[in-house]
């Protein structure tokens, strides 16, 4: 994109920005006399928030809305208006966004339900205004949005209860939210912890405006400096993966609580992958890539963003696992949070010897034990000294202080040298309080320390923030097209042997085989070989029998050949046979498996996982959008278990890692083929050698055009 075209877009985009959040005049469409009734909130939030702007009340039946001048129609408007908020009957949401356009709205809000929501009939009626509404130059936000909030400037163009609140706390803060009711219950339990809000938005069915250019618009918004997202599901991964990389960049970091971490309801594929590469394991990992900050818990969402806003920027990218310094005036609570963090791979550590010396030196008297425990060892001056030290010391990336009773009844004890120690070093410092202290959490996040009611939202923070620090190559326009074969299908299931040649295309190295038929055996590979029915219409040979292996000469394969085609014809009577492959029997130090997919909500993602018939019972798999780099080639190895029996484990031979990171990286390219689109492909098994890797066993399916 060349200066120029970056100018216009940042121009397009602080255009939509004002009109979107901040607008001069707005038009309140389907606005209430009565009070009771949901369609007059917007008219009395802004009145009590502060709203400085024009605001127009659109009623048919009445002159007069809560003593403002009420219109007719949009058309009968007095003066031009930058959003209009849409509140009447779906019907007449149409006629609406013509008058909306026609005043002068860049931006129109449908509050109004009846559209994708109630199916197919539903679906085109959306479908239609959203493509009359791009017709027009107008952006739509919605149908069946609760609405938009600037809580700084006092637009609230929304029905939510939750802003019946007499105070607005302003912030830092932006939510994103598929779920409007949702939005409300983010901003009531944010601000009970002390969060301030800068914007507020509930998508609807995103008919145009999407979670991802929202998450655009906000990286550009100077009261915004974290996001928080809550996610149904992912429409517009193409748009919102820039912007979250485009949000790391500006230092503004991402939280995201996304439903659907059951299988229950995912709609998979047929193949190994396809199982264990499912749609939420696919969203974590194109999230953790793009830089978010995926939480498992909701309560996390809120209680992580004082952490997040003042670490995620300067974090460093670490190598292992991250090591925490647990200090405690409650061996029980600490105890709670240090099984937590273990579980997601965060890992408390004992002070080395020198440390312990060093603070004995300075009248502190510490164990070595991954849990300080200062409940009758230290005066709270000394407390404060430890934690100043550890957060300046290099065996810890991060120091935890979990508060007991103390914290309650008296927090100058216990919670005061925290404060105090804040302004020491800059290595994350948060605090977990055992009991309910609202007190002692007010001076905590006073003095920006992020502060936790629970071990588990604690460790699930902590565990976030370090695992943001690791974001994924973008190759996605770097790497040339590769140009599909004119010889081979452009749509269905490749037979094994097609699907070789696309792979050995690639880069990556596959067993060498050749093709044989009845009465024809003749080839050259060396024996012993495996022999297989090679079918564009069987996939899976081995639930019908089609695979021989061991086979040791050509007498050998004639009986196996001739036994391999009746157990096709039997299995797979209607299946069109090519003939039979016959392939080199490999060696292996160790069976993977390498797939890919190409998923239905982030779009292509490459699996690798341990191999063998109970792959799917372990699930022991890395995945990562594709295409790949070769450090996240290399991260993919570290991550799967089965793999350290090739690195090294207690004296076993080691396999060639660098080799196995290649063959994951030019797998990866499927995503740039040209011309198809891959829906998934598998090299099961791979096997991984003292020399190299070798693929011996290819599937490929194209979706259709």
């Amino acid at each position: 994109m060349t200066r120029v075209d970056n100018d216009v877009a940042r121009h397009a985009r602080a255009q939509l920005a004002k009109a979107l959040f901040t607008p001069d005049a707005v038009a309140l469409v389907g606005a209430s006399a009565d009070e009771r009734k949901n369609t007059a909130r917007p008219l009395r939030f802004m009145r009590k928030h502060g709203f400085q702007g024009r605001v127009f009340p659109v009623n048919a039946g009445r002159s007069e809305v809560m003593g403002l001048p009420a219109y007719p129609s949009v058309a009968a408007l007095p003066a031009p208006i930058d959003h209009a908020f849409i509140m009447v009957p779906g019907a007449q949401v149409a006629e609406a966004l013509e008058q909306s356009a026609a005043r002068g709205a860049r931006v129109v809000t449908v509050f109004s339900d009846g559209f994708a929501e109630l199916g197919e009939a539903g679906m085109a009626a959306q479908q239609a205004l959203a493509a009359r509404a791009a017709e027009l130059g107008v952006r739509l936000l919605g149908p069946n949005s609760i609405g938009v909030v600037d809580i700084h400037s006092g637009a609230v163009l929304s029905v939510n209860a939750v802003l019946e609140t007499d105070a607005l706390h302003r912030g830092p803060v932006s939510v994103v939210s598929q779920s409007g009711s949702m939005l409300g219950a983010l901003l009531s339990r944010g601000a009970a912890r002390g969060l301030g809000f800068a914007k507020l938005v509930s998508v609807g069915n995103e008919s145009d405006i999407g979670v991802g250019e929202l998450v655009d618009l906000l990286v550009d918004d100077a009261a915004t400096e974290v996001i928080l997202l809550f996610l149904e599901t992912i429409r517009d991964a193409a748009v919102l993966g820039p912007a979250l990389r485009r949000a790391r960049t500006a230092g503004k970091p991402v939280l995201v609580y996304k439903l659907g971490r059951s299988e229950q309801g995912e709609a998979l594929a047929q193949s190994h992958t396809g199982a264990l590469a499912g749609n939420d394991a696919a969203v974590d990992a194109f999230l953790r890539k793009h830089g978010a900050m995926r939480v498992e818990m909701l309560e996390t969402l809120f209680e992580a963003a004082p952490l997040a806003l003042r670490h995620a920027r300067e974090l460093p990218v670490l190598k292992r696992a991250p090591r925490v310094a647990v200090v405690t005036t409650t061996g029980g609570g600490a105890a709670t949070v240090v099984d937590r963090l273990g579980l997601a791979g965060v890992e408390a550590v004992p002070p080395p010897d020198a440390f312990v010396a060093h603070m004995a030196s300075r009248d502190v008297k510490i164990r070595q034990t991954p849990i300080i425990d200062l409940t009758l060892a230290a005066t709270s001056t000394q407390y404060r000294d430890l934690v100043e030290q550890m957060r300046l010391a290099d065996w810890c990336d991060a120091v935890l202080c979990v508060v007991g009773s103390s914290a309650q009844f008296h927090p100058q004890l216990a919670v005061k040298p925290i404060v105090e120690a804040a302004g020491v070093g800059d290595k994350p410092l948060l605090a977990f309080l055992a009991p309910e202290a609202g007190q002692s959490l007010q001076l905590l996040q006073a003095a920006g320390v992020p502060a936790f009611r629970t071990p588990e939202s604690c460790a699930d923070a902590l565990a976030c923030l370090f695992r943001a620090a690791h974001v994924g190559a973008d190759l996605e326009d770097a790497l040339p097209r590769v140009q599909w074969p004119t010889h081979l299908p452009e749509q269905g299931d490749l037979s094994e042997l097609e699907a070789a040649e696309v792979f050995t295309a690639l880069g990556v190295p596959i067993a060498a085989s050749a093709l044989v038929r009845e009465g024809a055996l003749e080839h050259a590979v060396p024996y012993p070989v495996v022999a297989k029915v090679c079918s564009r219409d069987i996939l899976h040979k081995t639930e019908i029998g089609g695979v021989q292996v061991g086979v040791g000469d050509n007498a050998e394969l004639a009986a196996a050949a001739a036994r391999l085609l009746a157990n096709a014809r039997r299995g797979a009577p209607d299946a069109r046979i090519d003939g039979i492959l016959v392939q080199r029997m490999e060696d292996r130090l160790l069976e993977l498996m390498l797939g890919y997919r190409t998923d239905p909500l982030v779009g292509p993602i490459v699996m690798l996982g341990a191999g063998g018939i109970t792959a799917e019972l372990h699930r022991d798999v890395s995945l990562r959008p594709a295409p790949v780099s070769l450090e996240e080639a290399h991260q993919m190895i570290d991550e799967v278990r089965s793999t350290r029996l090739v690195r090294g484990f207690r004296g076993l031979p080691r396999g060639d890692v660098d080799a196995l990171a290649d063959a994951i990286v030019r797998f990866s390219r499927l995503a740039t083929v040209q011309g198809v689109t891959v829906a998934e492909a598998e090299i099961h098994p791979l096997f991984a050698r003292a020399d190299g890797v070798v693929g011996v066993d290819c599937v490929l399916r194209l979706a259709p055009h």
